[in-house]
């Protein structure tokens, strides 16, 4: 028997999967790793930890399925976006925590960009917003404030990379320094036009060419990693949204999908052509197998499941995520009370980056049950935002919204979802489809599987369909709005 293994390094966990070649998940391991917040708006990673967590988790699901590493096909990649770490090509050891996509501490120099007019240029060559959640102002960030990093890239010995290619330096001994395009095409610096790093916002920036990784198309040859005494060809990588796109088998375009982790992100295929948005989404690579490149509207809410964690280990109103449905349908207020989770501020359609947390509509007898009903129906919120834009953007109708990650488990959450949005919502059987992604990638690159197999590896395994009356939708919607909108800009009305 042959399999593929997919690495999938989230935001708070790394998880491994096998897949055997029919596609069937046969083997997972998940575990998590610390979270550092040393400041405000500030969130870090361990790259060395997180290197090794993702190696347990690897040689746990080996070692559950007794799986030699002889038997894996081949291996793919999938992980967390925009999170950035640097190291020192001669060592292999990174110089700091790596910078995480929530991180807030770029936010100034976001601003002195802007005020230099590079707003336009980013959004026309990178399809993406000058915001701290991409990579590049956190490149900067290193560049200028730790210690050595300068005089490493002068010497042409830095690398600066996503998590991808940090993975891929430890699977492959330090022998790749190597991304894929749909990571690459968050760093503000390529061009997803020309499928190219962009000289002149690399200048503008001053990030060095030299320490970026070689960008590839996400399925492909990226080398081989050195489990034991085995080699396992790498042949697919993609950041963990746009391998959720491809896990959840969006391959046409006007197929959407959304990812309830720790953000949610949707997602839109929009064929072959990098369509700009007008409505506060950003256009960015979903993927490319070398021959041909796909394109993907995109909507980012940064806090989703986040805000449940948030329930379960700041306030610990929970003690597992999964009893946030439980309590949710206890909840008897009779106004809505609404959590706008704006931790880190807000992504599209709004990107604020000076909004906060904000509970409004509280009453006397508001209690736990609200509370943990009310921030669950915030991803609901959150969603509807961005598909509302992203359809006016698109300029079609969605019949479903094809549904994946953690959270999306609960029915509560999905019926809600589905009445709020007027639409179908449609779960997978396998819900952890990033991880899928991935090893589909692997599988489509290694030769194992093709496009109209894996297309046919998913199943629904429910549709919630609309039920509330439509004068209700719309009555807790505009009390949404108006609770994002009284917390947008805090920031600033404190000073």
């Amino acid at each position: 028997m042959m399999y593929i293994l997919a690495l999938d390094q989230g935001t708070t966990s790394c998880r491994s999967l096998l897949l055997d070649k029919n596609g069937r998940v046969v083997a997972s391991a998940q575990e998590e790793f610390t979270q550092h917040f040393p400041k405000q708006g500030w969130v870090e990673h361990d790259a060395e930890e997180i290197w090794q967590v993702q190696l347990q988790t690897l040689h746990q699901v080996l070692e559950e399925k007794k799986v030699q590493p002889g038997e894996i096909t081949a291996l793919g990649i999938t992980n967390q976006r925009e999170t950035t770490v640097a190291w020192d090509r001669s060592t292999g050891k990174p110089l700091c925590h790596a910078i995480v996509w929530q991180d807030k501490r770029t936010a100034s120099i976001c601003e002195q960009l802007r005020g230099k007019g590079l707003g336009e240029k980013v959004r026309e060559k990178t399809g993406l917003v000058l915001d701290a959640y991409f990579s590049a102002t956190k490149m900067m960030w290193m560049l200028q404030h730790v210690q050595g990093a300068r005089e490493l890239a002068d010497a042409n010995k830095l690398c600066l990379g996503t998590i991808d290619s940090w993975i891929l330096w430890k699977l492959t001994g330090g022998k790749e320094f190597k991304t894929d395009m749909t990571n690459a095409s968050r760093t503000m610096v390529f061009d997803i036009h020309k499928l190219n790093y962009d000289s002149e916002l690399l200048e503008a920036m001053d990030i060095p060419r030299s320490a970026l990784p070689e960008v590839l198309p996400s399925v492909g040859e990226f080398g081989t990693a050195e489990i034991g005494e085995h080699r396992i060809p790498v042949t697919g990588i993609a950041g963990d949204q746009q391998a959720a796109l491809i896990g959840q088998a969006c391959f046409d375009p006007g197929m959407v999908k959304n990812t309830y982790g720790t953000g949610c992100f949707m997602l839109m295929n929009i064929g072959k052509r990098g369509k700009g948005s007008r409505h506060g989404m950003i256009t960015t690579i979903a993927w490319s197998d070398g021959d041909e490149t796909y394109y993907a509207l995109e909507g980012s809410v940064f806090i989703a499941g986040a805000a449940v964690q948030w329930l379960r280990d700041g306030l610990k109103l929970i003690d597992s995520a999964p009893d946030s449905e439980y309590f949710a349908r206890q909840a008897v207020n009779k106004e809505p009370v609404y959590v706008v989770p704006a931790f880190v501020g807000l992504g599209a359609p709004y990107w604020d980056m000076y909004a906060r947390g904000a509970i409004f509509g509280l009453t006397r007898d508001t209690g736990k049950n609200e509370l943990v009903r009310a921030t669950l129906e915030s991803m609901a919120y959150q969603t509807k935002d961005v598909l509302d834009a992203m359809v006016i953007d698109a300029g079609m109708e969605i019949r479903s919204l094809r549904v994946d990650g953690g959270a999306c488990a609960n029915d509560l959450l999905m019926q809600f979802q589905a009445d709020m949005l007027g639409t179908e919502v449609d779960r997978p059987t396998q819900i952890e489809t990033t991880a899928l992604g991935a090893a589909y990638l692997a599988g489509m690159g290694s030769g194992m599987w093709t496009r109209k197999q894996v297309r046919d590896f998913r199943r629904s395994e429910r549709v919630f369909k609309p039920k509330m009356e439509g004068k209700r939708v719309e009555k807790l919607y505009r009390g949404w709005q108006k609770a994002v909108e009284r917390s947008r800009q805090w920031l600033d009305d404190e000073s």
